[in-house]
């Protein structure tokens, strides 16, 4: 089992690394080195989930219909991702930083999110390979991976001393993540006509894709201003890598036990008690001061194992839906890598112009109403965000067989 499945660990890793590291890393370094402002890169940002719009479910239905060479499509993916991360934060910005930064990332999330569609999709007819419980089995491995790969991207830059080395080690793990991955795409015969529209007429389909949205945005919100939160909230410079570590290790550490406690009890209840998990951690969180590090790290510790739960039983669920449906799996992964994305971009397009219009200064803080609004951001709404997830999944019938 361990030799099936670590392969898809591996690319797991990889293709997590592209994604919320990035936008926990890339703002702060067009600030920090190139001074562009919290209000211009929320723009951009927002600019570019318009494209993943159209792109998203369009990706989704190229994945569907060059299935059949679904390998090579991968591999000139992989390709894009590494020149883009390279350019990201290795190579000087030839252009204004902010139209490179622009670029970059067009490039960048584009080649993310056909991988993940590709990935995910195929990973339905993997799991049902593995016999029953096949979906959560391999989404534990995918997911474990996943946040180690994420893990490691978080904290990489720092212990390097570099985002140029950190990229260009990227781009060699994206190789050896091909290398493992390469006799996993079966080739198989893409859906005849890949249509949207009959995938979202499945209500299960519908609610679940809104469910992934709003569950998704609380991590969005608290990625946006993780760093922000650390440097001037807690007046913590410095303790970012490590707590961040933290917290993708603690929820990399519990990916396996939801997995078999989904075997056990249910996937809906094992996914209620992560979300539980991670709005208490949050409520906390709102009454930290200037140096509570220490009890932030366990706010830390208890958020990431509540995100474990988020990233292996949601996909399962949804991988499981879709081969009993019969949907086609990768325009139905292209709508979900769309809401995921989605999230991403309304958090950073709505918190730091707020945030800047308050008078937040990166480092300093600013003023007092700023730093309460930072708090008041960061902790208070994604409790509520997370309740209305959690009413949304006891609305959604979710069968366990």
């Amino acid at each position: 089992m361990t030799a099936r499945l670590l392969p898809w660990s591996l690319l797991a890793g990889l293709i997590a690394a592209a994604g919320l590291p990035i936008y926990i890393h890339a703002p702060k370094v067009y600030v920090d080195q190139y001074g562009v402002s919290l209000g211009a890169l929320g723009a951009v940002l927002a600019g570019l989930r318009l494209v993943d719009v159209v792109q998203d479910p369009a990706l989704g239905w190229l994945a569907e219909v060059t299935r059949q060479r679904r390998g090579a499509m991968v591999a000139g993916a992989l390709l894009l991702l590494a020149l883009a991360m390279v350019g990201l934060f290795a190579a000087p910005p030839p252009v204004a930083p902010l139209l490179w930064f622009a670029l970059m990332l067009v490039v960048l999330f584009s080649a993310f999110s056909f991988l993940t569609i590709a990935f995910y999709s195929e990973g339905v007819a993997k799991a049902g390979r593995l016999g029953p419980g096949g979906h959560l089995r391999l989404a534990g491995w995918r997911e474990a991976g996943a946040l180690v790969g994420v893990s490691l991207a978080a904290v990489a830059p720092v212990a390097l001393g570099s985002f140029g080395l950190f990229a260009w080690g990227f781009a060699a793990f994206a190789a050896v993540a091909w290398l493992a991955m390469r006799r996993e795409w079966t080739g198989s015969a893409a859906t005849p006509q890949p249509d949207l529209r009959a995938v979202l007429r499945d209500p299960t389909i519908r609610r679940l894709l809104l469910l992934a949205l709003v569950n998704a945005a609380p991590v969005a919100v608290t990625s946006t201003l993780f760093l922000f939160f650390v440097e001037s909230r807690l007046r913590a410079p410095g303790s970012e890598g490590p707590l961040l570590l933290l917290f993708f290790l603690a929820a990399a550490a519990s990916a396996p036990g939801w997995s078999r406690m989904a075997q056990h009890v249910g996937a809906r209840r094992a996914l209620l008690a992560g979300m539980a998990l991670s709005v208490v951690a949050f409520i906390f969180a709102f009454t930290l001061e200037a140096g509570d590090v220490v009890a932030f790290a366990l706010i830390c510790a208890a958020s990431g194992a509540a995100l474990g739960a988020d990233m292996v039983l949601l996909p399962a669920i949804f991988a499981r839906h879709l081969a009993q449906s019969g949907a086609g799996e990768a325009t139905a992964f292209g709508l979900w890598s769309f809401a995921s994305k989605l999230a991403l971009a309304l958090a950073a397009a709505t918190l730091l112009p707020l945030l800047q219009r308050a008078g937040f200064e990166p480092g300093s803080g600013g003023p007092a109403e700023a730093l309460l609004l930072l708090s008041v951001l960061y902790a208070l709404v994604p409790c509520g965000l997370k309740a209305i997830a959690i009413l949304l999944l006891l609305a959604t019938p979710i069968p366990e067989s």
